[in-house]
Formats: C-alpha cells, sequence, structure tokens
C-alpha cells in the first residue's frame, strides 16, 4: 500500500460522544488495554508503558490529553499504536470505529479557535451525518514531551 493511497483512509475512534480520525499511515497496529507500568514523572496524560511483544511503547490516555474526564478502561478500551517522530506511542481510546475513506471534498479545516489546546486537530472530516474530528499525529506531543518519551526508552 502506498502512502498516496492512503492518504484519505482514516481509523476512526471514539472518546464519548465524538468520534476521532487518525491518518491510517500513522497507525501501525491496534490492540486491547494491557497492563501498564507506571512511569513517575511523565506528564499526566502518558499513563506509563507497556511491553509490547519485548518492544517498550510509551501510552498516552487521549482523554487526559484532550482534557476530557478520566474514564475506567473496560474491555472496549484499545490501544491505537502509532508512530510519530521516530517514536512508537500507544494511544488510549474509548473504542476503535472503524476505517473510513474521507474525500477531499469532505474535509474542512477545524474552526480557528485561538486556543492552543486545539492545535493536533488537523481538519474535520464529514461522513454522513458523522463529524470526525482528525488529529494531526504530529502535533499530539510537543518537543519537551517528545523528549520526555524518547528518554523513556533509553
Amino acid at each position: 500500500m502506498n502512502m498516496e493511497e492512503n492518504m484519505n483512509k482514516f481509523l476512526t475512534f471514539s472518546l464519548g460522544s465524538e468520534f476521532y480520525g487518525i491518518n491510517i499511515n500513522y497507525v501501525t497496529e491496534i490492540v486491547g488495554i494491557q497492563p501498564i507500568t507506571v512511569v513517575p514523572e511523565l506528564p499526566d496524560f502518558v499513563k506509563g508503558i507497556i511491553n509490547l511483544r519485548g518492544k517498550i511503547i510509551p501510552v498516552m490516555d487521549a482523554r487526559l490529553k484532550f482534557k476530557k474526564e478520566a474514564k475506567a478502561y473496560n474491555d472496549r478500551t484499545c490501544i491505537i499504536v502509532v508512530d510519530v517522530h521516530d517514536l512508537s506511542i500507544g494511544i488510549i481510546v474509548d473504542a476503535v470505529s472503524e476505517v473510513l475513506t474521507i474525500e477531499d471534498k469532505d474535509i474542512v479545516p477545524p474552526p480557528n479557535i485561538k486556543s492552543s489546546g486545539r492545535k493536533y486537530i488537523k481538519s474535520v472530516g464529514k461522513n454522513g451525518d458523522k463529524v470526525i474530528l482528525i488529529l494531526d499525529c504530529d502535533q499530539l506531543l510537543n518537543d519537551e514531551e517528545v523528549d520526555d518519551l524518547v528518554h523513556t526508552n533509553d
């Protein structure tokens, strides 16, 4: 599969009643929730690390990252493993929905809200009557957070 073909393919997931999408090019795998080892002094939204077939991967809780209320994990909770900045990171989400193709004409820029917290929303996709907030994976973590996590792997 080439990158171009996948530009409009998004893995969608939910946090409560909101739907988000991640470009499929970033996604390496989806795993169920698993034991998380807490690492002190990481940002609050980083829950810790998991051992995925011998590879140590930091995991962040999308709810906390997006300033939502924390929610207990259940059997629908998933970890989406993405590759960003040469770093594998797990994103904990309420539930994974489906892979959708969203045409360019159905993707619009996000509302121009001056809040700094919205910079990881790259665009808004429309699919039927569903609105999907498309994440900019490169903006999910700032440089400092990336540094923190890279050093977790040392």
